[in-house]
């Protein structure tokens, strides 16, 4: 039972028994992987604070025999999201990348760019501004996992999209024009669509730093949600936690 070691982000923990953790895993080695680690919650030594969710550790793990999941040694701190300050619309955010990796990623496939993706994401959520990390994160997991459509024409008769208004369906998979948008759709903004193309463009770091209220590309995050959730089969807990924030 060889031990593996590799850059991990803590997705989940869960207790199970008296002192052990269930935790998954985003191995940059063998992608998503979930393992026990015994008596966590009384080693300091091998786990201290290593655990909580979307914190950048190096992990030292192991499979064995015949069993599903792996057994996790210990785990060193690189990075954790709990050196910033921990405000309410931080860790809803951060519970939201976890979410959306735990629900989109298989287990055991390596996915570097979603990786280094979300080391990015994380270290944008450190400030104030949870919105446009958040967006940001969604269009390139939605893209990276080949579920994002051609934003730039419609869906129905290819007409380009380019200065007339665009709209978008929970049924349906791609934008529409006005003349072939379904009854009960919403309408995605030209703002909102320059944005993405911006954002599939350029490194989160260089985006304009000008913070985003909750109003900025609302429409974008309603589109993309829908998109991940027609896919997975089934609605999501963090974003009706965001909707709650208030700015």
């Amino acid at each position: 039972m060889a031990l593996k070691e590799s850059e991990a982000i803590v997705l989940r923990s869960y207790p199970v028994r008296e002192a052990d953790l269930l935790v998954t895993l985003f191995t940059r080695l063998e992608g998503k992987v979930h393992g026990v680690a015994r008596a966590a919650k009384r080693s300091k030594r091998r786990f201290g604070g290593a655990l909580e969710p979307l914190t950048y550790v190096r992990a030292y793990y192991a499979d064995r025999e015949q069993q599903e999941l792996a057994r996790l040694d210990a785990c060193e701190i690189l990075e954790s999201p709990l050196s910033s300050e921990v405000t309410y619309p931080r860790v809803v955010a951060l519970g939201h990348v976890a979410e959306l990796l735990d629900e989109l990623l298989p287990d055991r496939e390596t996915n570097d760019p979603v990786f280094r993706l979300t080391l990015s994401v994380v270290a944008g959520l450190r400030g104030r501004d949870v919105w446009l990390p958040i967006t940001y994160f969604e269009l390139w997991m939605t893209r990276l996992m080949g579920y994002l459509p051609d934003l730039s024409a419609c869906m129905v008769c290819g007409r380009l999209l380019d200065g007339n208004r665009a709209f978008f369906h929970g049924l349906s998979d791609g934008l529409m024009c006005a003349n072939d948008k379904r009854l009960a759709s919403s309408e995605i903004s030209a703002t909102s669509r320059a944005r993405a193309a911006e954002m599939l463009r350029a490194p989160l770091e260089s985006l304009s730093r000008e913070r985003w209220s909750k109003a900025d590309a609302a429409d974008l995050r309603r589109f993309l949600l829908q998109t991940l959730e027609r896919h997975l089969e089934k609605k999501l807990v963090t974003p009706g936690m965001l909707e709650k924030i208030s700015t």
